[in-house]
C-alpha cells in the first residue's frame, strides 16, 4: 500500500531549490511518522532521486538544514569486529513553524542591513557636499 504524506504548502515561500525541494519530499517519504526521524545514506537518497553525485546530496541536505527544515545528527555502528564505523546521518524533520520564522528573521535581518547601508551612504553623501575637497 502507497504512504500518503503532504508537503507543507509553506515550502514555497523559503526559496529552496528544486534539489533541496526533492530531497525534502524523499525524507517525508521515508520518516517515521512517530518520531519525524529517518537514516537514508547519500547513496541511498541519489539513487531514489536519480542525484549521481554524493556531494550534490550532501549540499541540498546543508541547504534544508540552513532552511530549519531539517536538523542532522551523526551516527554510529559497531561491526561485527568491534570495531566502531560512522553510520548514516540522522535525519530529524522540523516543524514547518522553524523554518518560517527563520526565513522572516532572514528577512528582516536584510531589510535592516539595506537600511544600514543607505544611511551610510548618506552620511558619506552629505558630509562630501560639505567637504568638497576632502574628496578630490
Amino acid at each position: 500500500k502507497p504512504r500518503r504524506y503532504s508537503i507543507p504548502n509553506e515550502i514555497m515561500i523559503l526559496g529552496i531549490s528544486a534539489g533541496a525541494l526533492a530531497v525534502y519530499n524523499y525524507l517525508l517519504y521515508v520518516e517515521d511518522r512517530k518520531t519525524y526521524q529517518c537514516y537514508p545514506s547519500y547513496k541511498t537518497i541519489g539513487k531514489a532521486l536519480k542525484i549521481k553525485s554524493k556531494g550534490t546530496v550532501a549540499k541540498y541536505v546543508r541547504e534544508l538544514e540552513d532552511k530549519c527544515l531539517i536538523y542532522t545528527e551523526p551516527t554510529e555502528v559497531i561491526l561485527k569486529d568491534g570495531k566502531k564505523r560512522n553510520g548514516n546521518l540522522k535525519y530529524t524533520i522540523r516543524p514547518i513553524q522553524d523554518a518560517i520564522e527563520h526565513y522572516h528573521y532572514e528577512q528582516m535581518k536584510n531589510v535592516n542591513e539595506v537600511a544600514a547601508r543607505a544611511k551610510a551612504q548618506k552620511m558619506l553623501d552629505d558630509y562630501n557636499r560639505k567637504h568638497p575637497k576632502a574628496t578630490a
